[in-house]
């Protein structure tokens, strides 16, 4: 199973599978119900009241982020 984590430009991190279950799990080990997503965003910003989940509050508090993966030069 192959997920692919993005980060959203000044916004979520997007967690996506092609195929099979995703898991989201507390710090308690309980699991989210995230049954029959193959998607969900993660907030960033610190700003969401769905906590570990984006609500678009990203938008509102106007958050930037440094979304670009470093280079290696050689």
């Amino acid at each position: 199973m192959l997920v692919n984590i993005t980060a959203k430009k000044n916004g979520p991190y997007r967690v996506e599978v092609a195929d099979g279950t995703i898991k989201l799990l507390d710090a308690e080990g309980k699991e989210f119900d995230l049954k029959g997503k193959t998607a969900f965003s993660l907030c960033r910003c610190g700003h969401s009241q769905n906590k570990p989940l984006c609500d678009g509050s990203h938008s509102r508090v106007g958050f930037e982020a440094d979304d670009s993966a470093p280079r290696v030069s050689g």
